[in-house]
């Protein structure tokens, strides 16, 4: 018999656990998607961070669980 990873349990499993209820999208305005998600169910997940001078990410919770993460490319 193969060993199985331990599962992790949907809403209690932070942002950044392998799975595939988790995917990222580029997007132009991580302000006005993350608003626009709300109006559907989403929740931020922490802050909107910046990545150097390349990237503003932010991850939302949808009301199923999954996890979008969000990517703005800077410049």
């Amino acid at each position: 018999m193969r060993p199985s990873p331990e599962a992790t349990g949907g809403d209690a499993a932070p942002p950044n656990v392998l799975g595939l209820r988790s995917v990222m999208f580029a997007v132009d305005d991580v302000d006005d998607s993350v608003a626009r998600l709300r109006d559907h169910g989403g929740e931020p997940v922490g802050e909107i961070a910046q990545y150097e001078d390349a990237y503003r990410l932010c991850y939302v919770r949808g009301p199923a669980g999954i996890i979008v993460a969000l990517a703005e490319p800077l410049g």
